[in-house]
Formats: structure tokens, C-alpha cells, sequence
């Protein structure tokens, strides 16, 4: 285990990220990094097993930090922080092999369970992911810790209409449930006596419900939405 490199360009943003990395024993040890050059520095003197990369890192810039990161290590699962509705950005790093995304004010449940996740997955090949992996339409917007109570009542003529509440099955609340404790597809169908494609069909529904890409961010929204704990 190499730990976890949060690489972001913002000093107090890094350092809070690095505080929240230190309390989850799965992303030990724990490395900063304030560009792309210092993360690669990081990345050839110990491969890390994840990266927490800003997507918005100074140049050359998040997506380019992706490819070299792809040459020093390839086995590095990178997990962007950024809003969800941030979409340039993370469509063309999603598609580069960025395995999700993450508000950059995540707490600590919610990445300890991104980080199981992660590392309880491989890490795919980079470029274009099937259309049935990327479910669509995106997820909503995460809320601005630093816009605050007044930021939102500010915006609300110009906000969208207040989505429906996601409503899972049973079932689909089981399969996320498997997913938040680190299951593989096989061992949930094992605890639910259901068969692994079975699994998947209910994995693909509830992705295209919660408008995630994968099972990492499936967690986090579940986790933030209320859906699991």
C-alpha cells in the first residue's frame, strides 16, 4: 500500500484534504503535492495507489497530469475533486481513465468509502468508458461549502428546478449497501442469493438513477443524499 498524493493548487484546500486523508488507514501514508511536477515527483520515488488530483491544477493542468501520471504510475486510480456539475472538466478526465470525482470539501465517511471502492476495483484502461458504465444524465450540482446559506438564497431565481428525489428499490439500496462495504459484484450476489449479472443489472440501474459513473461515486452521492450510511 503507497498511500494517497492530494494534489491541489490551493494551500488551505491541500491541507484540509490531507487532515481528512489521515484519518482513513486505507489512504496511509499520506503526501501532498502543490503541482503537477511536485505529484509525478511523488509518483516516481513511490508509485501511490490513489491520487486526489484538483481538477484544476495549474498547467499543464489536470488532464495532462493524468497521462504522465499514466507513464510514471499506471496502476494509480486518480479520483478528481471537483463539482459535479463541473462537466468539461471531468468528461474529458473521466475519459482520460479518472475513475470519479469528489466534492473538494469531502468529509471522511464519504472518502473512506470512495477509497474502498477504489481498491477494491482495478483500474481500467484509459479512454472512452461503454456508454452502459457512464450512465447519464450527470449528477446534480454538490453544494458550495463556501458560498454558504446566503450564496444559495442569492441564486435561487436563477437556480433549476429542485430535482425529484432519487427513489431506489429495495433491492438497489441493497446492491449500494454491498457496494459502500467494499463487496465485489460476486460477493453481493453471495449475500443476496442473486446471480453477479443480476448484480450488475441492478448496479446499472441505480448508477443511471443517481446519475453516477461508477461505484465510488454511486457511494458518495448514496452517502450524501442520505440513500446508505
Amino acid at each position: 500500500m503507497a498511500g494517497v498524493v492530494v494534489c491541489h493548487g490551493s494551500t488551505v484546500v491541500r491541507e484540509r484534504l490531507v487532515v481528512t486523508s489521515i484519518g482513513v488507514p486505507t489512504l496511509s501514508p499520506v503526501r501532498a503535492a502543490a503541482s503537477v511536477d511536485e505529484l509525478l515527483a511523488h509518483a516516481r520515488r513511490i508509485p501511490p495507489t490513489i491520487v486526489l488530483l484538483d481538477a484544476h491544477i495549474p498547467a499543464p493542468g489536470a488532464n495532462e497530469a493524468i497521462r504522465r501520471l499514466r507513464a510514471v504510475a499506471p496502476s494509480a486510480a486518480v479520483v478528481l475533486l471537483a463539482a459535479a456539475d463541473d462537466t468539461a472538466a471531468l468528461d474529458r478526465a473521466l475519459a482520460l481513465g479518472a475513475r470519479g470525482f469528489l466534492a473538494p470539501d469531502v468529509g471522511r465517511p464519504e472518502l473512506s468509502a470512495v477509497a474502498a471502492h477504489v481498491l477494491a476495483s482495478p483500474v481500467l484502461p484509459a479512454g472512452p468508458r461503454p456508454v452502459s458504465e457512464v450512465p447519464h444524465p450527470a449528477a446534480p450540482p454538490l453544494a458550495d461549502s463556501a458560498t454558504g446559506a446566503a450564496g444559495a438564497v442569492a441564486n435561487e431565481a436563477n437556480a433549476a428546478p429542485e430535482p425529484h428525489p432519487v427513489v431506489l428499490t429495495k433491492r438497489e439500496i441493497e446492491v449500494l449497501v454491498g457496494m459502500s462495504n467494499g463487496r465485489s459484484n460476486a460477493q453481493i450476489g453471495q449475500e443476496l442469493f442473486l446471480s453477479e449479472d443480476t448484480v450488475k443489472t441492478h448496479a446499472r440501474r441505480l448508477f443511471r438513477k443517481l446519475g453516477a459513473s461508477d461505484r465510488a461515486q454511486a457511494v458518495a452521492i448514496g452517502l450524501r443524499g442520505g440513500l446508505i450510511r
